[in-house]
């Protein structure tokens, strides 16, 4: 059982609107480009009748050699000599005999040498058998197969001779050479129309898009154009797209690489690939330069495991010497994208090398409408659809999420056998974004689900009795992923500050779940784990970083990784930056704040039994409710004399509770 609590956040996403290519103008007097040299006739065949020659030398020998002969032993040989059965031998100088007996069979045998045995010619001459001395030697065939792996070698410094790099210190085989994707300049197709929302966004890097359409309107004001921008922000929220739209806008020359393509085992390939991709770009200038995941290689210096030698560190130095390096007026510009920019060195996010830095957000409302009219595109929407009704249904979800949710609901639509979609297709698939599937096998004892309709009735009844909590949109009883049961809770508007009764009824809310059952069962479960640890969490980020504890004053432990509200940090520093002291005051102030929580909470259910206990009846006859159900409930049943508002004026304000 958890509740969920969404919050607003911002993004965008991309349309697939083909557009003609178009061929970049030619400057009078340049000669058309060279094709590329085609291949003669003979080096077409050079490579097949090689291969055909090295399959004839080493599986020939196998396919034409005569029929396997009998083996006998030298025993078996005087047996059959003294017997008269043998009528020619031919021996070898390393004792190899091949005979023939005298029914015309062949064998072969051979004399133990060590012995010294003489008796065996003179046997021979006995039986009036013809005798025949060899001398063994290799044949043309076993020559060439092993003069073969010569030959091999050879041919392969020869062809990287002529078709590899010029020459060993750029890498043996094309190692040092970038793995840039080069889109030139009438590939880019994608425009700043293309792209949903992120009008602040799109204005910033605009500059960009001028600079290298007239780049003399910068120089004559005597502007300096920006050699660099980072865009920073969550994953999924179209970084690599606004970079294509640059790339589209300009109508230049656009290399795309991504910052894992830089390490190799092999010391200095990872500097040579940065060579060479601006030599690439300079070649092809004005273009852009597109890293993504910049962090790969773009990490701060000088940490574990980070020697003076090291490959990275080694890539990163070069490309800081060659951002740092090349001619203002190249027309190269270098954009990057990251989600993690406290991890860049502090050199490469300086003045000169990225001159700026542009957050690239998750959506805000309006603009999440916009993306979600992109993904409509193609796809049939019934007239109960409502955009902005869903838009507002998804705070905190991505560009990338919004494709996912309409792709899911196309998906319902077409398991139902229907070719529209409708409102309830995408309500489904939002509960499965968020919650995972329902496994209608995972059904609940009777048992369970009375305490399941009891839990999730006490967070609904909460989340409609406190004044500054988010209205209920959906109650459910139906097992999806991990979760027993679902409250959802939706913003009205996007939130950008919380104030503290905010946070007070979001605890109290969290807390509803525990609480109903204290009130109706007198014991708790193990349904309010979740519920337990995002409120701790919760309040613990309050008594930090928010400076809402009077034991510890306006002082705020922020974490160094951005995170959202409830959300955890990515990771734990080694050393606290308090001492054990204050993180005693912390544990304390954390455990008053849910402790005052759930006695509220406990005293408004207590307060509304006749409504929680008729909501979770409603609850196990319809399995799901909306909040237009939770609302009438609680009118349906008012509270008894007075009790509510006693149970309401407990929520006194985080600062006065440690006051003595």
């Amino acid at each position: 059982m958890t509740t969920r609590v969404r919050l607003p956040f911002r993004h965008a996403t991309r349309s697939a609107r083909p557009r003609p290519p178009r061929e970049p103008p030619r400057p009078p007097g340049e000669p058309p480009p060279t094709p590329p040299e085609q291949p003669t006739p003979w080096q077409r065949w050079l490579l097949p009748m090689l291969i055909a020659t090295m399959f004839l030398l080493l599986i020939g020998p196998a396919l034409f050699s005569p029929p396997a002969q009998q083996r006998a032993t030298y025993s078996d040989l005087m047996s059959k000599v003294n017997a008269g059965q043998v009528s020619s031998v031919s021996i070898d100088d390393k004792g190899g005999v091949q005979g023939k007996l005298t029914d015309g069979r062949s064998f072969t045998s051979q004399i133990p040498t060590a012995l010294g045995n003489t008796q065996l010619a003179q046997r021979l001459e006995a039986k009036h058998v013809q005798i025949t001395a060899t001398r063994s030697g290799g044949s043309w065939s076993s020559l060439l197969l092993s003069l073969l792996p010569l030959f091999i070698i050879f041919g392969l410094f020869l062809w990287l001779g002529r078709h590899g790099q010029q020459s060993l210190a750029s890498g043996i085989g094309g190692f040092g050479r970038s793995k840039a994707k080069i889109i030139e300049a009438e590939r880019p197709t994608t425009r700043f129309t293309d792209v949903a929302g992120y009008d602040g966004v799109k204005q910033e890097i605009s500059e960009m898009v001028d600079f290298l359409r007239d780049p003399g309107r910068y120089s004559a004001a005597g502007a300096k154009p920006p050699r660099g921008v980072i865009m920073v922000g969550p994953p999924g929220t179209g970084k690599t797209l606004l970079a294509r739209a640059v790339a589209g806008e300009a109508e230049v020359a656009f290399l795309s690489v991504t910052g894992s393509a830089f390490v190799e085992m092999f010391v200095g390939v990872g500097a040579s690939r940065v060579r060479d991709m601006f030599d690439n770009a300079r070649k092809r200038a004005p273009s852009i330069i597109f890293i993504d995941e910049i962090d790969a290689i773009g990490g701060k210096r000088g940490g574990i495991g980070m020697g003076g030698h090291e490959e990275r560190e080694q890539t990163l130095n070069q490309l800081l010497a060659e951002m740092d390096g090349f001619d203002q007026g190249s027309g190269i510009v270098v954009l990057a994208a990251t989600n993690r920019p406290e991890s860049l060195d502090a050199a490469l996010l300086r003045p000169g090398r990225f001159d700026r830095q542009v957050t690239v957000p998750l959506p805000n409302q309006s603009e999440r409408a916009a993306i979600l009219s992109v993904h409509a595109m193609g796809k049939r929407l019934a007239p109960d659809v409502d955009l902005d009704v869903i838009a507002r249904g998804t705070p905190g979800f991505s560009g990338a999420d919004l494709a996912n949710l309409a792709n899911e609901g196309a998906i319902n639509a077409v398991r139902a056998g229907r070719t529209v979609i409708d409102a309830n297709d995408l309500d489904q698939a939002r509960d499965r974004v968020l919650l995972g599937r329902r496994e209608a096998s995972n059904a609940l004892l009777p048992d369970e689900r009375h305490a399941v309709a009891v839990h999730e009735s006490g967070h609904a009844l909460l989340a409609a009795l406190c004044e500054h909590a988010d209205p209920v949109a959906k109650v459910t009883i139906l097992p999806a992923g991990v979760a027993l049961g679902v409250t959802e809770q939706l913003p009205e508007a996007e939130r950008h500050l919380y104030s503290e009764a905010y946070l007070i009824d979001l605890l109290t809310v969290r807390l509803g779940g525990r609480a109903a059952e204290l009130v109706v069962f007198g014991q708790g479960s193990t349904g309010a784990a979740n519920d337990l640890a995002g409120a701790t969490q919760i309040a613990g980020r309050m008594v930090r970083e928010f400076g809402l504890s009077p034991a510890l004053g306006p002082v705020g432990y922020g974490s160094t990784t951005p995170h959202g509200l409830g959300e955890a940090p990515e990771e734990t520093p080694l050393r606290l930056p308090y001492s054990e002291h204050t993180q005693e005051l912390i544990d304390a102030e954390v455990a008053s704040l849910l402790r005052h929580a759930e006695q509220r909470a406990t005293g408004l259910l207590d307060a509304h039994r006749g409504a929680l206990d008729r909501l979770a009846a409603t609850l196990l006859e319809d399995e799901t409710v909306d909040g237009d159900v939770v609302v009438k409930v609680l009118r349906n049943h008012p509270p008894a004399d007075g009790s509510a508002r006693r149970a309401a004026g407990r929520a006194v304000p985080a600062r006065h509770l440690s006051e003595k």
